[in-house]
């Protein structure tokens, strides 16, 4: 009975080593396969193989009987690998995700700063179309009020005269008399209100030299104080000669009576322009 035990262990036992050679040699076929693979690519995962048949047990019959079966041991040689490998596999699965999250945020990002710069940028240049527009309208209106003062200035010579009167005075007198008022009256009375006139007052007066001119002056200083004070006509309108007595005859008398020439002069375009 023991000689056949025996005889059966050692038939179990070249059974046993013949098995292991056969998966040494398949191993190795397996090993030499992946080492062409490419250095990039993860090598697959192999299930460990003992050195020996025992594989750290104590050779006996219990083992013998129980190998490899219900070995917790070997149960968690062969686990680990592939839960190492797991956990690997889900820390690179967790960190792709993580880069991508962040790839696409940054992405998100790079639009909105794009968006309000494109936002930014329409709004200048509508603010830039404005400006050009109001500086366009400005210019244009500018060459209008040019040409019309260019044409009011070229008209400043267009003067016409619209009412004459004549203010006569006695010798070696300078106060207006009431006929001479009433004329006067009647000349101003309309330009109330008016633009575009002047008056013109020119005096004369009889006698010789600067003593004619000095009179004549006096009659003119007293129709233009009469004009600014009852009439309120502006200064400036009225332009003012002194004429003396330019017609003396050969004797050397002189034919002018003392008198004072009042003329309205009117630009009718000068008038219409500035209304």
């Amino acid at each position: 009975m023991k000689q056949g035990i025996s005889l059966a262990i050692i038939l179990l036992f070249g059974l046993v080593a013949i098995a292991q050679q056969s998966d040494n040699s398949t191993s190795s076929s397996a090993a030499g396969a992946a080492a062409t693979q490419s250095a990039s690519e993860r090598e697959p995962l192999t299930s460990p193989r003992p050195k020996d048949f025992w594989d750290g047990d104590d050779p006996n019959l219990v083992n013998l009987i129980t190998h490899p079966f219900a070995n917790k041991k070997y149960v968690q040689r062969q686990v680990t690998p592939i839960r190492d490998r797991i956990n690997e596999l889900e820390q690179i699965t967790a960190e792709n995700g993580r880069q991508i999250k962040d790839a696409d945020t940054r992405a998100q990002q790079g639009i909105q700063a794009a968006s309000e710069k494109t936002s930014l940028a329409d709004q200048h240049a509508s603010d830039a179309a404005n400006k050009a527009q109001l500086a366009q309208t400005a210019a244009t209106e500018a060459s209008a009020r040019v040409s019309s003062a260019e044409q009011m200035v070229g008209n400043l010579g267009e003067y016409k005269a619209s009412a004459q009167t004549e203010i006569r005075f006695r010798s070696g007198q300078t106060a207006l008399s009431k006929t001479a008022k009433d004329a006067l009256d009647e000349m101003a009375g309309p330009l109330k209100d008016q633009r575009g006139y002047i008056i013109e007052v020119r005096g004369f007066a009889p006698g010789q030299g600067q003593a004619a001119i000095r009179s004549s002056q006096k009659m003119a200083d007293s129709v233009v104080r009469y004009l600014v004070l009852t009439h309120s006509i502006p200064v400036y309108r009225i332009y003012e000669m002194s004429m003396g007595n330019p017609a003396t005859t050969g004797a050397g008398k002189s034919s002018s009576s003392a008198r004072v020439e009042v003329s309205v002069l009117k630009n009718d375009q000068v008038a219409s322009s500035q209304r």
